[in-house]
């Protein structure tokens, strides 16, 4: 199982709003196929490893870490190809919650004559899964907020500049998450300071996320870089501005949302990006666009980079804006931390506890 898993990772960024599936086929105690959910709309792991197996399937044992599909959607449902391939066994990491499966793989497979054992590495595929199991539940994204600070928390000096606060092994990471989520999301005054291209720089095949820009009053100059690329990357400017005068190039998606105190109601937003299948968002705002974030209830994770330097200066900005909390017994707070050491920065994890 934990082979499929590894397998599963390889489909980062291109099967979104579907799962990271990989399945493993083992025969006489020898792996004889493997497969994985390499992008939306082609086949599903179970039927890439069945498909291209050269060696006899019957009894063989099957391990898959997600529930296969018993539906026709845009493939053809995988119970169909392991009940015909003669699978004696199928073990399944995590039952899948789409109502359209939610156990009825497992009992179609069982009717058939195959054993099902369910439940393997559960913790571990639920993190891997993250984003597709709030997603296929709630039908809103997955967001992760991104902040890199100093030692004294500030992420930029008094001036503005803010280029670098973290090194580039941190920065290599940031880019690696932008590859792996849906999009990328930040507010109209991050494009007006720093004219970010916001797009996945690392070598090779990886996904370039949707641009998504939180842009109140419609102020995105029509030079910057997002808009000068609006037609090679996917760019979408959210707004809650009615002033017909105010217009945006032909190459940007708009989304008009409600407004909420004359700024885009974060909540709206997360609705309209869900029913268009963004699944998943990396928040790179500014101080303003994560507090509003935050006193949504919108983020789930987040990712704080802080760097060993210390520059100072009251008027210098900090990761999270707004009023702030009033008291400290009401701050929100992390669970399930992780800690790395990146090259001297400092990166902790964590997921916001509910505060049901």
């Amino acid at each position: 199982m934990r082979r499929a898993i590894e397998l599963a990772k390889k489909g980062g960024g291109f099967v979104h709003p579907n799962p990271l599936v990989g399945c493993v086929v083992v025969k006489d105690g020898h792996i004889i196929a493997e497969g994985y959910h390499e992008k939306y709309g082609g086949f599903h792991a179970e039927r890439n490893a069945l498909t291209y197996c050269k060696t006899e399937t019957n009894d063989a044992l099957l391990y898959v870490t997600l529930e296969p599909c018993c539906h026709y959607g845009k493939t053809p449902p995988c119970t169909e190809i392991i009940i015909e391939k003669g699978i004696k066994k199928v073990f399944v990491g995590i039952l899948d919650p789409n109502p359209l499966v939610a156990g009825k793989g497992v009992k179609m497979l069982q009717d058939a004559g195959i054993e099902v054992e369910v439940g393997i590495c559960e913790d571990e595929i639920r993190e891997l899964n993250k984003v597709f199991l709030k997603y296929i539940t709630t039908k809103r994204p997955y967001v992760i907020m991104k902040t890199a600070m100093t030692l004294d928390g500030k992420i930029a000096a008094h001036t503005g500049d803010s280029k670098w606060v973290t090194n580039e092994e941190s920065r290599k990471m940031v880019h690696q998450l932008r590859g792996e989520m849906a999009g990328v999301v930040v507010g109209i005054g991050t494009v007006l300071a720093d004219d970010p291209m916001l797009t996945c720089r690392l070598e090779g095949n990886h996904h370039q996320p949707i641009r998504i820009v939180v842009d109140s009053k419609l102020r995105i100059p029509i030079d910057c870089q997002l808009v000068r690329t609006a037609k090679e990357y996917r760019t979408i400017v959210a707004t809650c501005c009615t002033d017909a005068a105010r217009h945006v190039p032909t190459d940007i998606e708009l989304i008009h949302c409600a407004s909420k105190n004359g700024h885009v109601d974060i909540n709206d937003l997360m609705t309209q990006l869900g029913t268009q299948g963004i699944d998943s968002l990396l928040l790179e705002g500014g101080g303003t666009l994560n507090a509003a974030f935050l006193e949504a209830g919108c983020v789930d994770e987040v990712w704080a980079f802080i760097a060993p330097k210390i520059i100072g200066g009251s008027d210098a900005k900090t990761p999270v804006a707004g009023k702030g909390i009033e008291r400290m017994c009401d701050a929100i707070n992390l669970q399930n931390i992780d800690i790395q050491n990146i090259n001297g920065d400092i990166l902790i994890k964590g997921k916001i506890c509910s505060r049901e």
